[in-house]
């Protein structure tokens, strides 16, 4: 149907996440129609993150240097780790601007149907990390489905005994939410986190 340059194109925009053939025609379309120099600076932008950009040696949060700009941050409590799943974790938490501690990327969950198990994730590092700093409390952002809440589990079972204070963030109600259409796991991690007013 199209030219195979214009067919490739759309091929390589369908590999993204959430995008389909008629939203990947679009995108094609859209780049096809860029003024020369606008295309060469996305396809530029696409090479160079993906030679640059590297693990953080502190929390293996994406970054362009060494260490982060969290973990480089002097005004951040280094003695308060937060534990989550993915980069785009550590920007939502971030978004919050209430949170002064650090992190630590796990990227991705235990799932043992999708052969991922602790060696496909930053868990070692994890360990290693809390062995040095020696940490005053872990806190488990994991998300709150069941890959989330058997990593948490696990990862809790590993730190006990190192003698670390780990708690879980707490889950519930969204605000706007109501309560008919949330499900009984919801529920009762809204019941369980409950606070006096």
């Amino acid at each position: 149907m199209h030219a195979p340059p214009i067919e490739r194109l759309i091929e390589q925009f369908e590999r993204l996440p959430g995008i389909g053939r008629k939203t990947a025609e679009r995108l094609a379309f859209h780049i096809l129609n860029a003024p020369h120099d606008q295309a060469a600076e996305m396809a530029d932008a696409i090479v160079q993150a993906k030679e640059q950009i590297h693990f953080c040696a502190v929390c293996r949060n994406l970054t362009d240097q060494p260490v982060c700009d969290i973990c480089s941050d002097a005004k951040r409590d280094g003695a308060i780790i937060c534990v989550v799943e993915t980069p785009k974790d550590v920007a939502a938490m971030e978004r919050m601007h209430e949170y002064k501690g650090s992190y630590h990327v796990l990227h991705g969950s235990l799932s043992p149907m999708d052969g991922v198990g602790p060696d496909e994730l930053t868990i070692g590092a994890l360990l290693q990390r809390v062995q040095r700093s020696a940490p005053s409390e872990v806190i488990m952002a994991t998300n709150p489905n069941i890959q989330g809440e058997a990593t948490a589990m696990y990862l809790c079972r590993l730190l006990k005994p190192l003698g670390l204070k780990v708690t879980r963030i707490a889950h519930g109600v969204p605000v706007g939410g109501d309560l008919e259409y949330a499900d009984e796991v919801t529920l009762m991690r809204a019941m369980e986190g409950r606070r006096e007013m």
